[in-house]
């Protein structure tokens, strides 16, 4: 499955996020903290240049703490980078990202001027919700789904801090569809832009893999035994939906109903903490990426080389 999503609103943040990124002293950026790399916009990471960034790993009560740390010091390299781990439910938390703004820019601190600082990240990340939360008050939208913010704001916080938001952005094309599939498993793409049981079996593969003593625990799954090799995610998918009743006429599974409950899991937390990739792998997924990138070039200068030859 091809997944991709980008409504038309995006591309005009896209231009307000180029046009305001000089204005500002800083970018704060949310990822999703399950997914780091994924949840990363690499448009916005290209802008931003050598601008000072918080990455802020939101959701991190959700993922495996084990990940984030690696995660955080594999930012932390980069230049100009500093990193914070957040929880969703934790709003007490939330100072903690302007005393990081304060202590990137002392000179400006010491002299109560303004940090101004361009908040972003992908569609239903938090970003609302970590706004509100630092203001104090209801100032953005929030929803429990992607792009509800569709306009730009200027808040001010305490200390001299103000943000500039703008909505949540995807790019036009997610080159590596490992990516496109997290980002559906985690909620960053519209559900009513995927296919559930394919995006289950996906999460299933990795869980599978990296995490069976929770599915076993969640679906009782502790005496299954796969008879089909290659297809162990569809034998666990379908016990899912006996197990939960998910059945279609002549007792068939109803993989997309079962797909609903193991996408639902991961994201209320039901399956405990869990993350979907390592700094390791993806280093593996962008030299693929590199290499279908080369293939598709290659593939282009050739028809237009057979085109002129046609011609001449």
């Amino acid at each position: 499955m091809h997944i991709q999503w980008y409504p038309g609103h995006m591309h005009k943040a896209g231009k307000q996020i180029k046009a305001l990124l000089p204005k500002v002293h800083l970018v704060i950026e949310l990822l999703d903290a399950r997914i780091p790399y994924s949840s990363e916009n690499p448009f916005l990471n290209e802008l931003r240049g050598d601008k000072p960034v918080i990455k802020i790993f939101n959701k991190s009560d959700l993922a495996d703490p084990e990940n984030i740390s690696l995660w955080q010091t594999h930012y932390q390299n980069e230049r100009n980078v500093e990193t914070l781990a957040l929880s969703q439910n934790k709003t007490s938390e939330v100072r903690k990202v302007t005393q990081l703004c304060l202590q990137m820019f002392p000179s400006r601190a010491a002299k109560n001027q303004e940090i101004h600082a361009l908040i972003m990240g992908i569609p239903n990340v938090g970003k609302s919700t970590l706004i509100n939360n630092l203001a104090g008050r209801p100032v953005a939208k929030t929803g429990n789904e992607p792009a509800v913010t569709k306009a730009q704001q200027r808040i001010a916080l305490e200390q001299g801090v103000v943000l500039f938001d703008t909505p949540g952005m995807l790019w036009p094309n997610i080159e590596n569809q490992n990516s496109g599939y997290r980002l559906a498993i985690t909620g960053n793409i519209r559900d009513t832009a995927i296919d559930h049981a394919d995006i289950a079996l996906y999460a299933l593969k990795h869980l599978r893999l990296n995490y069976f003593s929770r599915l076993s625990e969640r679906y009782q799954l502790t005496e299954i035994e796969f008879s089909n090799p290659g297809h162990e995610e569809v034998e666990l998918l379908e016990s899912i939906g006996r197990l939960r009743g998910c059945l279609k006429s002549k007792s068939l599974v109803d993989l997309d109903k079962a797909g609903k409950i193991v996408i639902n899991d991961i994201r209320s937390g039901a399956l405990g903490k869990l993350s979907f990739e390592t700094p390791e792998m993806m280093a593996v997924e962008q030299i693929e990426v590199e290499v279908r990138r080369e293939e598709k070039l290659l593939k282009k200068e050739t028809r237009k080389q057979r085109f002129k030859n046609r011609k001449a």
